[in-house]
């Protein structure tokens, strides 16, 4: 999964080592400098690129929505920014920067989980309409409670939909992990070479099939059956197997 790198910008001290606790929590997000004021980041800027500033506006001298402007005028990649500050009159003016969010102080970790996983989300589709070279990941985050869990594919055996939630079934001690996502969102993020959608209720591992019959497989012990509108798509997967 991408990770973004980051950098932290205020003045106040309990504010930005909140920021960077914050952070630290999050697995999609790598911290690559603090600053104490919009100067400091201007020149840390200059010499560490990143993906994503969370940036104070109110600040002496010289304030974040002087350093946004400042960085548009910059003939450089310029990153995401995440507004924080304890005034809501300046929301306007962030999105004349094209502020990816604006968060107003006091901020839980959750209001700030969504906005790096908005800022995150961004970057990925800007990524995706670029030709990749990269090999492809082996694992996925998902997020679990207030966390976001690292999950390798090959632990994955398959995926049931629960109404608003996923029950992702494991190979690993923990057995199964549940999520507050959908079975298509996530379908849209596993690599088709790997994972079949195979009922509007289950996802399987390709992997972790261990038989088939007519209408379904199995897992393990574990019966799935493959619904009626998928069957076409499972068969012709299934053909190239078969002998």
């Amino acid at each position: 999964m991408m990770r973004l790198k980051c950098i932290a910008i205020d003045d106040e001290p309990l504010a930005l080592k909140l920021v960077e606790t914050f952070v630290q929590q999050t697995p999609f997000l790598e911290l690559v400098g603090t600053c104490d004021s919009a100067v400091n980041a201007m020149n840390l800027l200059q010499e560490q690129p990143a993906d994503l500033l969370f940036l104070d506006i109110n600040m002496p001298n010289f304030s974040g929505m002087e350093l946004a402007r400042w960085m548009h005028q910059q003939n450089t990649p310029m990153p995401k920014i995440i507004f924080t500050t304890a005034y809501n009159h300046f929301a306007i003016e962030g999105y004349k920067v094209n502020a990816v969010d604006y968060l107003l102080k006091p901020f839980n970790y959750e209001e700030f989980l969504r906005a790096a996983a908005n800022a995150l989300q961004l970057t990925q589709a800007a990524a995706s309409s670029v030709p990749n070279t990269q090999p492809e990941d082996d694992y996925i985050f998902i997020k679990v409670e207030y966390q976001w869990v690292r999950i390798n594919y090959k632990d994955i055996l398959f995926i049931e939909g629960l109404k608003d939630y996923v029950r992702i079934h494991l190979n690993t001690p923990e057995k199964a992990i549940l999520s507050l996502t959908s079975l298509k969102q996530l379908e849209e993020r596993l690599p088709t070479t790997k994972f079949l959608r195979v009922h509007r209720s289950f996802i399987v591992s390709l992997d972790s099939i261990t038989a088939i019959s007519k209408n379904s497989l199995f897992v393990g012990k574990d019966e799935i059956v493959v619904g009626e509108q998928y069957r076409e798509a499972f068969k012709a997967i299934m053909q190239k197997w078969l002998i």
